[in-house]
């Protein structure tokens, strides 16, 4: 899997990539004025990266809620939650690594704030163990980080100023990256502005956010007039995640599209002037004199429940194009594990390693896999109901590793060894696994980089690494370069396989 995503052209036609890890570690200022392009360039990014890292959206307008329709996005409606719903909601957005977008279109200006407030503070309080890489995009983020008071009270502007300041200057720590967009460079907070280490400058006019955006991008004065030239769509990119030195981008198309469509001209009705004034002025004060009604009803209570069905069930449902389980009236029982379900459904496992042994399966998204073993159980009629998107990666990890070659016990110890691993590293420890228990040689760091949906030797080099940290392998290296592993816990292992 790549970590070069495209984002567009530059004046020669050639692609212009953004480094994703490199992102990750330095994050990203966008600026353009109201019909720039901002909001096309951060879906094109979005849109690009996802499956690839945890996403969260931060979105005053609403605009980003059609990601959901065909990226699996979870949209969480701020306005239908409390705050402490809202504070449990970020939690468990960071142990269950769900994309998500925070839609805040149904809220005041000043109650937006502080849902968004609240919202990244719980993202930045996570507990250690959930501290995994996700990219935080904030748009319209003067709001977010003003540079000046305005007209919200001085608990919310510090409340908000906090946590973007936690998100920009403190985040990386935590595996925070922010991308936040604004109108204006004048309006940002600066110690905000300040901390991202990529820029792409749309379109502005004035003088102030011109000379702003230049001293970002390292240009003169005379050079600055180039930012106010710039035509719907296209950017001047700079920074170690785009490029060395200044370069023009013009942002690629998208898939989805903005709730909220760009307004073209319509053909005005044609009624004459005197049906137009009956239509305005028909039943006028009987309409006046009637309750008018609210913006918004007031959302029913959500029990607890109903924020974890939000993050785990909401997803699969729409990927699996199934209809959500119902509430089970009783207490739920404690889910059953990947080899429970395997064992009660055999066809499932055979569905999975049809779907493990397929070209390119582990480049795939594992939400897309997902659905492409949803739909060819029940194109069997085989029951899988029963087995979630956390089960099946198990699932399909036992099946990369082979572990159908073990015999009954040796089988039942790798399961219960692989109990505490997570899911990403899951298949090539596996392998690691089923090499030591048969005695085979340990997987070349090819095989290993297939496992894990990678083409990068130096990721690979940083899996053992990782493996070897949390206690599951210990890897020896030569004088000469040759490496050995060895996994700790397997009865039946001879000697250390090697590795290239």
């Amino acid at each position: 899997m790549s970590a070069q995503i495209d984002i567009g052209r530059d004046t020669n036609g050639q692609s212009i990539f953004i480094d994703l890890e490199e992102l990750l570690a330095t994050r990203l200022l966008v600026q353009g004025n109201s019909g720039s392009g901002k909001s096309h360039l951060l879906r094109r990014l979005l849109e690009e990266c996802a499956g690839m890292v945890q996403q969260v959206v931060i979105d005053p307008e609403g605009d980003f809620v059609t990601l959901a329709d065909h990226f699996g996005h979870v949209v969480i409606d701020g306005a239908a939650y409390s705050p402490k719903e809202i504070e449990m909601l970020a939690g468990r957005v960071r142990q269950h690594r769900a994309s998500v977008v925070l839609a805040l279109e149904e809220l005041e200006v000043e109650q937006q704030i502080r849902c968004a407030a609240l919202f990244l503070t719980a993202l930045f309080d996570a507990p250690r163990e959930h501290w995994y890489p996700a990219l935080v995009v904030v748009d319209e983020a003067q709001m977010f980080a003003p540079a000046a008071a305005g007209e919200m009270n001085d608990d919310t502007r510090r409340m908000t100023l906090s946590a973007m300041t936690n998100l920009m200057c403190r985040g990386r720590k935590r595996g925070l990256a922010g991308i936040v967009a604004t109108q204006r460079l004048a309006k940002l907070a600066k110690n905000v502005a300040a901390e991202a280490s990529n820029f792409l400058m749309g379109r502005t006019f004035l003088d102030i956010d011109m000379q702003r955006a230049a001293d970002l991008l390292g240009m003169d004065r005379r050079q600055a007039e180039r930012i106010r030239d710039l035509q719907r769509g296209q950017f001047l990119g700079l920074g170690p995640a785009v490029s060395r030195r200044p370069v023009a981008v013009h942002v690629g198309a998208v898939r989805t599209g903005g709730k909220n469509a760009a307004q073209v001209l319509l053909p005005l009705p044609d009624a004459p002037g005197d049906e137009m004034e009956a239509l305005l002025t028909n039943r006028l004060m009987e309409a006046a004199a009637a309750d008018q009604p609210a913006r918004r009803p007031a959302p029913p209570p959500r029990p607890a429940v109903d924020l974890e069905q939000a993050l785990t069930a909401a997803p699969v449902a729409k990927q699996a194009e199934t209809p959500p389980a119902p509430k089970p009236a009783a207490p739920s029982q404690p889910p059953r594990s990947a080899a429970e379900a395997a064992q009660e459904t055999p066809d499932v496992m055979t569905v999975t390693r049809e779907l493990a042994s397929s070209e390119g399966a582990t480049f795939r998204p594992a939400a897309a896999l997902f659905r492409d073993f949803a739909i060819r159980c029940r194109q069997r009629g085989i029951a899988s109901a029963h087995v979630d998107l956390v089960a099946f990666r198990r699932l399909f990890a036992f099946a990369l590793a082979g572990l159908d070659r073990l015999d009954p016990h040796r089988r039942a110890l790798v399961e219960g060894m692989a109990g505490k691993v997570g899911e990403d590293v899951l298949a090539p420890y596996l392998a690691l696994v089923v090499a030591a228990a048969t005695g085979d040689a340990m997987p070349q760091e090819h095989e290993l980089a297939r496992l894990y949906g990678s083409s990068s030797p130096s990721r690979v080099r940083r899996l053992l690494d990782h493996l070897e940290r949390a206690g599951l392998i210990v890897v020896r290296e030569d004088f000469g370069g040759e490496r050995s592993i060895t996994v700790p816990g397997i009865a039946a292992l001879t000697a250390p396989g090697e590795t290239a």
